[in-house]
């Protein structure tokens, strides 16, 4: 995790005993690729910009954030740049079920926040961050609450973005979705789904993403409305989370 944060690209999972070799590390093969093309950089120049103004939280937002390779040091930048009172917010973020707990605590000592390992059942409140457990679950939310729901990958991922931005997409109240870093295309759907159903709706740049994958799917999907840098994403979604205005124009 420590890697990670600092700029690794992705990590893979020590196999289970028992565990065939091939199964363990059928990704890693893709993994190298990605990295080979990855876009890593300096450490100085993750500057984060600051939020103008007084963020005035509005309780019944509910913010969604999906992330994959790269997204350990995107959500670290952003959560970082938390309030307190920020929208009660889940995460998706594409990594072995032995490493979202520890994740999480990190997240919960970098932020004013209150960042933890998604339970079953959790309600969902302002000022708190859930994380989904990584393994054999997916997140979702659902009458309020956070649900862990066993069901097979959906885009080869448990858990899924596509599924938690779908889940959010139903639930009728104040929303926002943001997709960044990441190869593949989970989560485009799902945040199609999330504009259609009038939220708003982020995405990584290009330059600031490690892998454009996951944004650049989404964006020409049409599920982006505006596409930022990630030194400029959290006030974005601070902005979008803190009260309605005029829909904003699509931003290429």
């Amino acid at each position: 995790l420590a890697a990670l944060e600092v700029g690794a690209v992705d990590a893979v999972a020590k196999p289970a005993p028992g565990v065939p070799v091939q199964e363990a590390f059928g990704d890693l093969a893709e993994k190298v690729k990605v990295a080979a093309r990855s876009r890593v950089r300096p450490l100085e120049t993750r500057a984060v910009q600051g939020h103008e103004g007084a963020y005035h939280a509005d309780p019944n937002h509910v913010l969604a954030i999906g992330s994959s390779t790269g997204g350990v040091e995107a959500l670290l930048t952003i959560l970082s740049a938390f309030p307190a009172d920020c929208p009660a917010t889940l995460v998706t973020q594409h990594m072995p079920a032995s490493f979202t707990r520890s994740f999480a605590a990190r997240l919960n000592k970098a932020s004013a926040a209150a960042v933890s390992e998604a339970e079953d059942g959790a309600p969902l409140r302002p000022g708190h961050v859930y994380i989904a457990p990584g393994g054999d679950a997916h997140l979702v939310a659902s009458g309020g609450r956070c649900r862990l729901i066993a069901a097979d990958p959906v885009n080869g991922h448990r858990p899924s973005v596509d599924v938690l931005f779908g889940s959010v997409a139903q639930l009728g109240r104040p929303m926002t979705g943001v997709i960044l870093t990441g190869m593949g295309k989970d989560g485009a759907k799902g945040l199609l789904a999330m504009r259609q159903a009038g939220a708003r709706t982020l995405g990584q740049d290009e330059a600031s993403c490690v892998v454009y994958g996951m944004p650049r799917a989404a964006f020409e999907l049409g599920a982006v409305e505006r596409q930022l840098p990630l030194s400029r994403m959290a006030p974005a979604i601070l902005e979008s989370c803190a009260a309605r205005t005029a829909a904003p124009q699509t931003v290429a």
